[in-house]
């Protein structure tokens, strides 16, 4: 009954998406194991850990479009949640290095000695277990986006100013980290990864499991932002979306919703940035750069702003896009590609590809349903 009640939520756009997205977590690893190299259906290493990354955008893009799309919050500094959900999974990493790091030290990462320091920080003790690390995933970001909205909801910045607010803390964030003193390895940041859980990063096996784990979490993410946003209260986020002063009229506490769904989104976007990081092998401060949260932006408005599944599709598409146009000759106009399809993307297509879509099969259903005929009324009896 609860499974009944809870697919009832989902459309079909959203069902095929999660039918795909779990086939790929099962179908992508088995054909990396069992089909020879030769085969055209063979999944290369490389390209799982490629479409992984592709699915850790997808998750940080649905992170935002649940504030942005259903909610009004244009957000500017997601790529600052997801960094510090990748420092802290990267830091785990570092303290699983141990004695094989380049100056052998058993507790202090590599940079660390390079660097002088003597002893561990304070804010490091806890990351060489797995459930601690986990927990700050969610709660480094999240504790951040609680207390930035508290502040901002409260005072009631909204629209333009709220954008250049969030923007203004990534910044912020950027040049404290790449400070060598902060402790989190500067400029060069946290890298040469070995272990995770135990198992070799770099085994084939282990980067499998990653993509598999990538998979299963954007169909959880979905699942819990389509709940979200199909319940009582995402209809009053709906609301202060279109009608805020209006919602609040009403009696809605209105910072209230808001800053709920502005620390869930920032909890999805750290773990999108946990899962990047071990695919990648790196984590350094360019990951707060503003132009990042600028560009997961443009991923949702390319898929379509509202639809959830539509930010995970531009997530990938426009990504794709960046890999096939950034490996040739054709590096350089790459940003300028981008900012064409923002703008083309805004003028032809307001709605994103999956909102287009939503609206023609809307009007080819109202046009079917109008030249339907009229059922006839049935005949009285004498």
């Amino acid at each position: 009954m609860i499974i009944r009640h809870l697919f009832a939520r989902f459309d079909r756009a959203g069902l095929l998406f999660m039918l795909i997205v779990g086939a790929a977590a099962v179908l992508v690893p088995l054909s990396n194991l069992l089909l020879p190299t030769a085969s055209p259906f063979h999944v290369p290493t490389h390209v799982v850990s490629l479409v992984g990354k592709y699915l850790c955008y997808a998750i940080l893009a649905l992170s935002l479009d649940l504030v942005w799309g259903y909610c009004g919050i244009l957000s500017l500094g997601h790529g600052a949640f997801f960094a510090l959900g990748g420092y802290a999974m990267g830091m785990y990493l570092m303290r699983q290095i141990g004695p094989r790091g380049v100056y052998a030290n058993p507790l202090l990462p590599d940079f660390m000695v390079f660097l002088n320091w003597k002893e561990l920080p304070w804010f490091w003790y806890g990351f060489d277990m797995f459930p601690f690390a986990a927990a700050m995933v969610f709660l480094a970001p999240g504790v951040l986006a609680f207390l930035f909205g508290w502040l901002t909801f409260r005072s009631r910045v909204t629209g333009v100013y709220l954008s250049i607010i969030t923007q203004a803390m990534t910044y912020a964030l950027l040049l404290a980290f790449f400070r060598n003193d902060m402790g989190f390895g500067g400029n060069n940041g946290l890298t040469d990864f070995k272990d995770i859980l135990g198992f070799n990063i770099q085994a084939q096996g282990t980067r499998l499991a990653l993509f598999s784990a990538t998979a299963v979490a954007l169909v959880l993410c979905y699942v819990l932002a389509r709940w979200m946003v199909t319940t009582a209260f995402g209809k009053v986020l709906i609301a202060v979306r279109d009608a805020e002063s209006r919602s609040r009229f009403l009696g809605y506490r209105v910072e209230h919703y808001k800053l709920v769904a502005f620390t869930v989104s920032a909890a999805m976007a750290g773990l999108a940035g946990a899962l990047y990081v071990p695919q990648v092998g790196i984590i350094n401060p360019s990951e707060f750069s503003p132009a990042n949260s600028i560009e997961a932006v443009i991923w949702v408005a390319v898929g379509g702003r509202g639809t959830l599944v539509g930010a995970a599709l531009g997530a990938v598409l426009v990504n794709f896009l960046k890999t096939w146009f950034t490996t040739g000759m054709l590096a350089p106009y790459w940003l300028f590609l981008l900012g064409a399809l923002f703008i083309g993307v805004t003028l032809a297509l307001p709605k994103g590809i999956v909102g287009a879509v939503h609206e023609w099969s809307d009007k080819r259903r109202a046009r079917r349903k109008a030249a339907a005929p009229a059922p006839q009324p049935a005949e009285q009896g004498t």
